[in-house]
């Protein structure tokens, strides 16, 4: 039997978002800085909180919040016109929700991002706990995050499983002490994530089936 709690993240993993991200990413640096980096440097950190990795342009906390400010509003302003859920995934789901699994989104979105994904997802309302960046001190890859929705779940360690595609998703879900599973439908494959050993490589949103 999988374990009864499943944690996911969103971006890369429910929700195809990436292009919306690297758009918001470019328009950002262009308003802020006059020119566009290569999109490695932003896929390097993609699952990190926007404050995090919009330190590697500026130290000034006024600046970096009128940063963080543009992204958003940017990224708002095109959300459901560039993101989608990955074909299969919301179907994949909610046959595990109706197997009796309990849920909770783990994201380096804030609230209102991540509730606005799971919506255009169509599964809104299969996650009673929402852990986003404006929930914790500390965000992924370090466990704060996983642990907090645990216990807001009333749950341990031994009860879940940890589901998401970005080496943070992994590391964070490994420090908690949780299984992890590493999906290869969003943006990193195989290579990327191999030396982190995830508990279940997910090639397929149908693969979801095997955490039942």
């Amino acid at each position: 039997m999988g374990r009864p709690v499943i944690l996911f993240d969103l971006d890369g993993t429910i929700l195809d978002s990436v292009e919306l991200i690297l758009r918001s990413y470019r328009h950002t640096l262009r308003l802020h800085r006059g020119f566009e980096p290569d999109d490695a440097v932003w896929m390097k950190g993609l699952g990190t909180p926007l404050r995090v990795q919009f330190r590697l342009w500026t130290d000034d906390p006024v600046e970096l919040e009128a940063m963080v400010e543009t992204y958003r509003e940017y990224n708002n302003a095109h959300h459901d016109e560039l993101a989608r859920p990955y074909e299969g995934v919301s179907a994949a789901v909610r046959a595990l929700h109706a197997e009796g699994k309990r849920f909770a989104l783990v994201t380096s979105k804030f609230q209102s991002g991540a509730r606005r994904g799971l919506a255009l997802a169509g599964v809104e309302d299969l996650f009673p706990v929402i852990i986003g960046a404006d929930d914790v001190e500390r965000p992924k890859p370090h466990p704060e995050p996983v642990l907090t929705a645990l216990a807001r779940m009333g749950a341990v360690p031994e009860d879940a499983v940890f589901v998401g595609d970005s080496r943070h998703d992994l590391e964070s879900g490994r420090a908690a002490g949780v299984q992890t599973a590493a999906v290869l439908w969003g943006p990193f494959d195989r290579a990327h994530l191999e030396d982190l050993e995830p508990d279940y490589w997910l090639e397929r949103p149908g693969d979801l089936a095997t955490l039942a």
